[in-house]
């Protein structure tokens, strides 16, 4: 099975990702939003359902694809230290600038 990480590394992917994440998708759709081939889209799409981010759901003759989110929480669990990581610079840089003079207080920028 792929590992999320990797898989996300390919624009096209995260961008089939924010396309799902709106409402579930039929191939051909995701196709003309991508400006890629069909080819080039179903695999991609195989990527992204052996990864486990999205799944097929089968209606007739026609495949909706959409989001899993259980693997991106995964993620964003990862991700937590370094996001608290950079609120904290942030949030010092926030105090650092609210003591700096405002133009509209009458001193020059």
């Amino acid at each position: 099975m792929p590992i999320p990480f990797d898989v996300l590394a390919e624009p096209s992917r995260r961008q089939i990702l924010d396309l799902l994440l709106e409402r579930p998708r039929l191939v051909g759709e995701l196709t003309d939003q991508l400006g890629l081939t069909q080819p080039g889209t179903s695999k991609h799409l195989r990527v992204l359902r052996e990864a486990g981010l999205v799944r097929v759901r089968r209606d007739a003759q026609r495949r909706w694809y959409e989001l899993c989110p259980e693997p991106l929480a995964e993620i964003d669990a990862w991700l937590a230290p370094y996001r608290r990581l950079w609120t904290g610079r942030l949030d010092a840089l926030e105090r650092h600038l609210d003591t700096m003079p405002h133009p509209s207080d009458g001193e020059e920028p």
